[in-house]
C-alpha cells in the first residue's frame, strides 16, 4: 500500500469507498480493479498503486463495508432511551444488525447480499482473519444491545440466538414469496420469550 501524503491517502480512501458500495450492491464479483476505478472517478492504474492486488481492495472494501454497519448499530444503540426495550423493538434492533436496516421494507435483495458477503468470505481464506475480528465485534455489539434491554446473554446462548435467526432466514429464501426478515422476527420473538 502506497500513500504518504494526504493526497495519496485521500484517493485510496475513495478507492476503499468506490470498492465498498460495489461490494455491497454487487457482491464480491463486482468488486474489480476497473469497476472500482470507474466508481471513484480515478484512473484504473491508481488501483494498483494503491493496493498490492485485488485481495487487499477486496479486503479494505469488507472492512469499510462491515465497520459502516458496525458503526450504524453502535449509533443505534446510543440512541437508545432509558429502560428496557419491549420485545419487538428488541427483535427489530437485533435484526437490523444481522440482516441489515435496509431489510425492514422488504430488502431481500439487501439480506441475500449480506449473506452471500458471508459466504463469499468463507471461500476466501485471506479474508478470515478479519471476519473473526469482525464477528467479535458484532456478537459485543449484540451482547451491550441485550444487556441494556435487560436481557443479558453469555457468549454461547447469544451465538445460539444468532444462528437460529441465520438458519431460519436461509430457510425462508427458498419460499415462494420470501420475508426472511419477518421469518427471522417470528424465530427471534420465540427465543426471547415473546412469541408464538
Amino acid at each position: 500500500m502506497r500513500v504518504g501524503t494526504a493526497k495519496g491517502e485521500r484517493r485510496r480512501q475513495e478507492l476503499v469507498t468506490a470498492a465498498a458500495a460495489l461490494l455491497r450492491s454487487g457482491g464480491f464479483d463486482a468488486v474489480r480493479h476497473r469497476a472500482v476505478a470507474d466508481v471513484a472517478g480515478l484512473p484504473l492504474a491508481s488501483t494498483t498503486y494503491y493496493f498490492a492486488s485485488l485481495e487487499d481492495l477486496v479486503t479494505a472494501a469488507v472492512e469499510r463495508t462491515s465497520r459502516d454497519e458496525l458503526a450504524e448499530g453502535h449509533a443505534q444503540l446510543d440512541a437508545l432511551s432509558e429502560g428496557a426495550l419491549d420485545t419487538p423493538e428488541l427483535a427489530e434492533l437485533v435484526l437490523d444488525q444481522l440482516l441489515g436496516p435496509e431489510s425492514r421494507a422488504g430488502g431481500l435483495a439487501a439480506v441475500l447480499l449480506r449473506y452471500e458477503r458471508l459466504v463469499g468470505a468463507g471461500r476466501r481464506p485471506y479474508l478470515s482473519p478479519l471476519m473473526r475480528e469482525l464477528r467479535a465485534e458484532l456478537d459485543a455489539l449484540l451482547a451491550e444491545i441485550l444487556k441494556r434491554s435487560g436481557r443479558p446473554f453469555g457468549e454461547t446462548p447469544l451465538r445460539d440466538l444468532v444462528s437460529l435467526v441465520d438458519g431460519a432466514v436461509i430457510s425462508a429464501l427458498i419460499e415462494a414469496a420470501p420475508d426472511p426478515r419477518a421469518v427471522g422476527r417470528e424465530v427471534l420473538l420465540r427465543s426471547l420469550g415473546d412469541g408464538p
